[in-house]
């Protein structure tokens, strides 16, 4: 059973994003099935990177967009951008020293910030995304 599941109450209304986002949601999903299983720990490194690298990405692709529109908000979703890579990068750290139950203090983050986020922040630059032609 999924621990988090894509409904329209997350969608900014941005293709190109809510498609990002759902790729969020099963990186989150994939994390908690292993715990499930008992298999956390050994996807977890893996599953960090690969969450990091998409992050950035995502990141970058967003923040782009609402660059191109001129979005007036840009700088503070930068820094909140930002602040949840460093918290991320913070989580990583303590993996690899070892530190325990990074597993479900990481699902508690990312299923808490993705639902902030992307219904509190993501979903206030939508209009102005829409009203500037990006679908």
């Amino acid at each position: 059973m999924a621990l988090m599941a894509w409904n329209e109450s997350y969608s900014v209304g941005v293709m190109t994003i809510d498609s990002q986002h759902k790729g969020l949601f099963e990186m989150v999903n994939e994390l908690h099935t292993a715990m499930m299983q008992g298999k956390g720990q050994a996807v977890t490194g893996p599953l960090l990177k690969k969450l990091m690298q998409y992050t950035r990405e995502h990141f970058s692709a967003e923040e782009k967009m609402l660059e191109t529109a001129k979005y007036p908000g840009l700088a503070g979703h930068r820094t909140l951008h930002r602040d949840m890579t460093k918290e991320v990068d913070d989580l990583i750290a303590r993996y690899e020293r070892g530190e325990g139950s990074i597993n479900v203090e990481l699902l508690q983050f990312l299923s808490n910030w993705l639902t902030k986020h992307i219904q509190g922040v993501d979903k206030g630059y939508a209009p102005w995304l829409n009203q500037h032609g990006v679908r």
